[in-house]
């Protein structure tokens, strides 16, 4: 069984817009709202190819109320821990006469530490094999939590996969989780570097891997493509040129990607391909809707052919 972690949900509220021009009133598009967040968005994104995980996330408020009802429309199976904070809401508005798109990312309240806390001890009911953390910690939570969670899903004999950033990034450090999925620039930050190129990666990775950081190191390299490295194993994906829409949850997609290739026992080759396939697939499409499982396969299939 495959758990996702997010401890900062939100609705994902998305419109289009012709222009977008100051101190104008701007006539937008209806709006579509989503389940969001880290490892509601990988959730998602499994569910493509017939994965059920489940969601364990904080909710509370008018927006933890709507969060759980577009789950279940979406039937997702989740598993929330009440909470008395509203739960935060984002804003992607797309501008359709020069197809760009502007994110309004709030940080959202502070949770209770006893909720989130809860919520850890909740992981060990459902007898996992896969833990999967992804996003961002809500305010005034400590950076070690994610840590929590890797101490956590390690003790049950499972593997736990963590992407955020910042310095609750760097606080894994010697946590030992399975796979991290850093960008090139927070690679650096992890091993206290002023830059790295693209065929340095590999032992700043396996550097990284002897700290503890994780077994597995995924490093994003954007539309260039990522990355996975072992302690013996380092493998490159080049992203195919695709159409973009939105970028919104392409790191996602690329860690339910790998999280479905790993549960399958591919190798790490295979993984990193279809990982980057994913992500790929999620920029072709508006707003927050992800990927489309058929592009996802054909990315894949004609990044192993570019391989070849």
């Amino acid at each position: 069984m495959i758990i996702t972690v997010t401890l900062n949900p939100c609705i994902d509220k998305s419109s289009v817009v012709a222009h977008l021009k100051p101190e104008s009133k701007l006539r937008c598009t209806e709006v579509v709202n989503e389940p969001g967040g880290g490892g509601i968005n990988v959730s998602k994104a499994l569910s493509r190819f017939d994965i059920n995980a489940v969601a364990l996330f904080p909710c509370g408020g008018h927006n933890g109320d709507m969060l759980k009802t577009l789950l279940k429309e979406s039937q997702l199976e989740f598993h929330a821990v009440n909470s008395q904070v509203e739960t935060r809401e984002n804003w992607i508005v797309l501008e359709s006469e020069t197809v760009k798109q502007f994110r309004f990312t709030f940080p959202g309240r502070a949770v209770e530490e006893a909720t989130i806390v809860k919520l850890i001890d909740d992981i060990r009911m459902f007898s996992p094999t896969y833990v999967v953390a992804s996003g961002s910690l809500p305010p005034g939570l400590p950076d070690y939590f994610y840590g929590l969670i890797v101490k956590t899903t390690n003790a049950l004999g499972a593997k736990c996969i963590v992407d955020t950033s910042g310095a609750a990034l760097q606080a894994l450090k010697g946590k030992k989780a399975y796979l991290i999925k850093p960008n090139i620039g927070e690679l650096c930050k992890m091993l206290n570097v002023d830059y790295l190129q693209k065929e340095e990666v590999p032992e700043a990775a396996q550097q990284a891997v002897r700290d503890g950081f994780a077994e597995l190191i995924a490093v994003s390299m954007g539309a260039q493509g990522a990355w996975l490295v072992s302690a013996t194993e380092a493998h490159f994906a080049t992203a195919p040129q695709v159409p973009t829409r939105s970028t919104v949850g392409a790191g996602d997609s690329m860690v339910a990607g790998m999280t479905y290739m790993l549960q399958k026992g591919a190798a790490l080759e295979q993984t990193i391909q279809f990982g980057v396939a994913c992500g790929s697939a999620a920029t072709m499409n508006d707003g927050t809707q992800l990927f489309k499982a058929t592009d996802a396969m054909n990315l894949y299939k004609k990044i192993q052919t570019d391989k070849a």
